[in-house]
């Protein structure tokens, strides 16, 4: 009998499983005998009799038979809370189970433990919410683990459960697997089902899971992916995507290091540690290192503004009657989406999406990959909304009832100029952008992905100030085989804790037995 949940990764738990070493009933004991001492805060819903009953009939045979696992709240799963990360939602009940998730426990085999936290609906890189509270990172609590996966990447990062789910829809996996030391890897558009209610919009986002290791990631695939016909998106799946690790050659591979993309600003020490790792990668893998010029147009605030308008049909009458229930940062996304979205807004996005792709597709006729920071600096506090490391606009507006009463007047005032000149919102969207580019550009660096619909992957590279660094890569469509391979080349010559060091001690140093 063992107290300590699993510390390696959730394959070399299936194969203790598989060895007789260790039980999926032992295994849960732990799990939740750990969930209830942890002050990290990531689970928001725990449903400890069907994780028992799964557990007690698990066929270890299965990939991850038997392995606990937690479920990003913004998934459904039949009969458990469908909260959206929500005060809005907090009574709501899930009447189906997403086809992925679905995947993951009836393929996969494995045992669904509990919600783990989300930011609200997704929409903020962040770590806290009116419904949950603030989560924390393992490697340093009082740190943000990002969003929106961030309790999946802390229940995993601080030793909870090896295996947990997430999604990426403007970075939502690369984000946390950056600030927390795991992988995130975020395949080509379409590689996982979003079934069985796939809408069109935001059309970015690709479901997965956070992970310890390269095969944890490569084995959800091959458990997840494949067509589903809810989804006319979804792609075909050779379903071998474990086995293939490691079989494809990087030597020669040209590969563009450009540590921050997007004029993003990287704060001190990630552009040397970024460069240090992708050095060490590229001469370990035989790679060919290639100067190449990658001008993005700036979208993020057109692009925002159409997505929070999504929001519109699945908040019906309770916007703005219960406007208070929501995070301050989506209660003013709302406002401004209400003010500034319209045709003309919509256009010069699509216009600056195409001009987007074009120069996506310019940098990879030059080179196989890109290597970026996954984030601008390492994990900020916690309790913040937002990834910059300045007080923003918002901060004030937030800390100041006079001034957020004058912007809330301001903005009813623009909503009637923008009545008579449509296209003023694009003008006052893109002064923002220039003059306040933190409010506008938080996933900055990796949101372009999402818009192409590229495979990116954020893998460990060491830390600054003593919190983890992602090193982003970047690949062309469809080869997400590949850009397995260049992390697993990673994952060899420079590996890293499975588990926040923290956590590894206080287990006595068992990770990588």
């Amino acid at each position: 009998m063992t107290d300590t949940p699993w510390l390696d990764d959730a394959c070399s738990l299936v194969d203790a499983f598989r060895k007789g070493e260790r039980s999926p009933t032992e295994e849960l004991e732990a799990t939740f005998g750990a969930i209830e001492r942890s002050d990290l805060n990531c689970f928001s819903f725990l449903d400890r009799d069907r994780a028992m009953a799964a557990a007690e009939s698990a066929d270890v045979s299965k990939p991850f038979g038997g392995v606990p696992f937690g479920i990003k709240e913004l998934d459904q799963v039949q009969g458990w809370p469908d909260t959206q990360a929500s005060l809005l939602f907090a009574d709501r009940i899930a009447g189906y189970t997403g086809n992925t998730v679905g995947r993951a426990i009836d393929v996969g085999g494995a045992v669904p433990v509990g919600l783990t936290t989300a930011s609200e609906f997704g929409g903020l890189n962040v770590s806290v919410t009116k419904l949950n509270g603030v989560t924390h990172n393992p490697w340093r609590h009082g740190r943000t683990c990002g969003g929106s996966s961030c309790g999946s990447a802390s229940a995993v990062a601080g030793g909870l459960v090896s295996l947990a789910s997430g999604g990426d829809g403007g970075g939502s996996l690369r984000i946390p697997g950056g600030y927390t030391g795991l992988i995130g890897f975020k395949g080509t558009y379409g590689r996982t089902t979003r079934g069985p209610s796939a809408y069109s919009r935001p059309g970015t986002v690709v479901l997965g899971n956070m992970a310890r290791s390269v095969r944890d990631a490569a084995r959800y695939y091959d458990v997840v992916c494949g067509l589903d016909p809810t989804d006319p998106t979804s792609l075909p799946s050779s379903g071998t995507w474990e086995a293939d690790l490691g079989t494809h050659e990087l030597k020669g591979r040209k590969v563009a290091i450009l540590p921050s993309i997007g004029g993003v600003k990287l704060e001190p020490g990630v552009e040397e540690r970024i460069r240090a790792a992708a050095g060490e990668l590229v001469a370990a893998a035989g790679m060919i290192p290639v100067d190449i010029t990658l001008e993005l147009p700036n979208l993020a605030a057109q692009w925002a503004m159409g997505n929070v308008s999504t929001l519109v049909p699945e908040l019906g009458a309770d916007w703005p009657r219960r406007r208070k229930d929501l995070t301050y940062e989506m209660e003013v996304g709302m406002m401004l989406a209400e003010t500034f979205y319209n045709i003309h807004v919509a256009g010069v996005a699509e216009e600056r999406r195409v001009r987007a792709y074009q120069a996506m597709a310019q940098a990879f006729s030059q080179v196989d990959f890109i290597m970026c920071a996954t984030n601008p600096g390492p994990a900020f506090p916690a309790e913040k909304t937002n990834s910059s490391p300045e007080r923003t606009p918002l901060d004030v507006l937030q800390d100041n009832t006079a001034a957020d009463l004058a912007a809330r007047t301001g903005l009813k005032a623009l909503r009637i100029a923008a009545g008579i000149a449509p296209r003023l919102p694009n003008a006052i969207l893109d002064f923002v952008t220039e003059n306040a580019p933190d409010v506008v550009t938080m996933g900055g660096l990796t949101i372009i992905s999402n818009l192409y619909g590229n495979p990116a992957v954020s893998i460990p590279a060491g830390t600054v100030d003593g919190l983890p660094v992602g090193l982003q890569v970047l690949g062309r469509h469809h080869e997400d085989a590949l850009l397995f391979d260049v992390a697993l080349a990673a994952e060899r010559h420079m590996p890293w804790p499975l588990v926040a060091p923290p956590v590894s001690r206080a287990a006595g140093e068992r990770v990588g037995a």
